[in-house]
């Protein structure tokens, strides 16, 4: 066999070798690693819808892991819907009543309960309103046919109010005007729709609108401390996660917002 025809050979079998040869497998991509963010469930005073979320969307910038679900209405509703079992971490009534109706019940991490905002009592008229008065005292007056107050069983501001109508002395003059709404912001709403000629609500509430006008505040001698205390639930998935939030609030860093919309900030 001659030279040419080995070299035909070779070069062949070399051909059919490479044609046979397993290709190296490429490794798998890894698949990027999502983690669910942790969810916390926020029960709190229907005055603070506003105000709230600010703070928490200033907290998720510094933990995306973390998302807070809100849960606004009454406090009495809510802290009913708490025992009864509904799954919520956090708790902040616009009272003190609710709370303690839970800690009595051995619900509350106790050593997270603390005072975190204050508020005060306002009688509120239609920003429109020709009614000539200049104060509680005179809710007695004909021109005021519809006076709105919250529901005093289940809202504290009503409860407020009621107190402060009967330590002026004339709940019983104003009785049968009195139309009860199931949240502050109802009574905020029917005054400034005119369906009541006037109500009472938390200062905070009536510098959120400009369809009211404040008439006078109430002197804080005249009904309970209006606070807000704040409390992580005994029965919370994530306790650890929903005191961090709770610290938060209570930090100078939500302070600012706070301040903003007219509370007293109770916490160093």
């Amino acid at each position: 066999m001659n030279r040419l025809a080995l070299l035909i050979i070779a070069l062949s079998t070399l051909i059919f070798a490479a044609g046979c040869s397993k290709p190296a497998e490429t490794p798998p991509t890894a698949e990027p690693v999502t983690t669910e963010p942790i969810a916390i469930t926020f029960s709190a005073a229907k005055s603070l819808t506003e105000c709230l979320p600010e703070v928490a969307e200033l907290y998720s910038k510094e933990h995306p892991e973390i998302r807070i679900a809100f849960n606004f209405g009454s406090s009495g509703s809510m802290r009913q819907q708490i025992e009864e079992g509904a799954e919520v971490d956090l708790y902040m009534p616009a009272g003190k009543k609710d709370v303690d109706a839970l800690k009595d019940k051995g619900m509350l991490l106790d050593d997270t309960l603390r005072n975190v905002l204050g508020n005060q009592l306002a009688l509120v008229v239609p920003s429109d309103s020709a009614l000539q008065i200049a104060g509680f005292q005179e809710l007695t007056k004909e021109g005021i046919k519809k006076l709105a107050v919250g529901e005093p069983g289940s809202v504290p501001a009503g409860k407020y109010a009621e107190e402060t109508l009967t330590n002026l002395g004339i709940l019983d003059a104003v009785k049968a005007k009195i139309v009860y709404a199931k949240d502050v912001r109802e009574v905020l709403a029917w005054v400034a729709t005119g369906n009541a000629d006037a109500g009472v609500v938390y200062i905070t509430e009536a510098k959120a609108s400009d369809k009211v006008k404040v008439i006078a505040i109430a002197d804080e001698a005249s009904h309970s401390p209006i606070v807000y205390p704040g409390a992580v639930l005994k029965a919370s998935k994530h306790p650890a996660e929903a005191k961090a939030f709770l610290d938060f609030i209570s930090s100078q860093e939500s302070k600012a917002i706070f301040d903003r919309y007219g509370y007293t900030f109770l916490t160093n």
